[in-house]
């Protein structure tokens, strides 16, 4: 008899300790929800600091299930479709084609997912077409306006610029990838910001580089050739079109000597403040990828937990449901900023 009650206790405890096994194997897996995540190409250089912020707020909090949708949105959506097969917990997608939100919520709304756009937004009307939807960026326009401000300013300070007395800037423009909000945005109010603060403009050259420095060098090589020195400043909606632009100036001979042509650019990246730092690149405005990854994570996780988007954090929701996470001029006098933005 007491064989059979000892047996007895040695099963009850066996039981119980694969129950308590079961149930902390659970609480692991909801206290690290699996989340995907898709980078409209791993090859954009703004992109792959915000992907490598995203990881590493998601250290010992989420498993990321990254892909990269190389520029198709084709792919990604077959992207978005394994993902939710593989039982993800909630959706994080850049974009590939802004336009195609509405495909990509009716995938989530269908499999009652939630999911958090950043860096591309969508529309107005798509973002209010889901409730559990949200968004991470920017606010387009403001990036623009501050390098107005940026052209502007330097402008002013040096005279020597205005190559043909003039008193108009002869610039040529590389915009990224139309209709993308901040190529709309960024090529408009950069320009208009410097007119209305009392300097005229002549556009000699406006075309796409589609954010990429081989066809921005690709096209500053043709205006040089066509325009040669009656080019006075060279804007770009991005640092990397910028710094395309710069190798095209420096095989002319450019930055050597007292040969100098203004170029200014967007996002701050580490490459652009090299340049800055060596008096090549007049400024940029940085597009903080920092914390645009930190609120991505921040906010699909507290979804993926099943708790409120902003749950724990010092983000605020505009009237579009989105984190608008603020831009900043830099120079060579307040470099620092930008630099802290990179440190590990």
């Amino acid at each position: 008899m007491k064989k059979v009650v000892s047996l007895l206790l040695v099963l009850l405890l066996s039981v119980s300790l694969i129950g308590c096994g079961n149930k902390n194997k659970s609480a692991d897996a909801e206290a690290t929800p699996k989340v995907g995540v898709t980078i409209y190409k791993y090859d954009d250089n703004f992109m792959s600091f915000v992907r490598r912020a995203i990881s590493k707020n998601a250290e010992d909090k989420a498993e990321l299930i990254f892909n990269n949708s190389q520029n198709d949105q084709a792919k990604q959506n077959e992207q978005v479709e394994m993902m939710i097969s593989k039982g993800v917990k909630a959706l994080a997608i850049n974009l590939v084609d802004p336009q195609a939100a509405a495909t990509i919520i009716s995938k989530a709304k269908e499999a009652d997912m939630p999911v958090v756009f950043f860096n591309k937004e969508p529309s107005v009307e798509d973002m209010a077409s889901y409730a559990d939807c949200w968004y991470v960026g920017t606010n387009s326009a403001e990036s623009g306006v501050i390098q107005g401000e940026l052209i502007f300013d330097s402008w002013k300070a040096h005279p020597e610029w205005d190559k043909n007395g003039d008193g108009k800037i002869q610039y040529v423009l590389l915009k990224g990838e139309p209709g993308h909000p901040d190529a709309e945005a960024r090529t408009k109010y950069s320009m208009e910001t410097v007119v209305d603060k009392g300097i005229q403009v002549e556009e000699l050259e406006l075309q796409t580089g589609m954010w990429d420095s081989v066809k921005a060098k690709e096209l500053m090589d043709a205006w040089l050739a066509k325009h040669g020195d009656s080019i006075e400043y060279v804007v770009a909606n991005n640092d990397a079109m910028a710094l395309g632009a710069i190798s095209s100036l420096q095989a002319e001979g450019y930055f050597s000597g007292d040969k100098f042509m203004p170029v200014v650019g967007v996002d701050a990246i580490p490459d652009a403040l090299t340049k800055i730092e060596d008096g090549i690149l007049v400024g940029s405005v940085l597009n903080d990828a920092a914390n645009q990854g930190k609120a991505t994570l921040e906010l699909v996780l507290n979804v993926a937990k099943g708790e409120a988007v902003l749950e724990g954090t010092e983000w605020k929701l505009d009237e579009n449901k989105a984190v608008r996470v603020p831009y900043v001029p830099i120079t060579l006098d307040n470099i620092q900023i930008a630099k802290d933005c990179y440190s590990e």
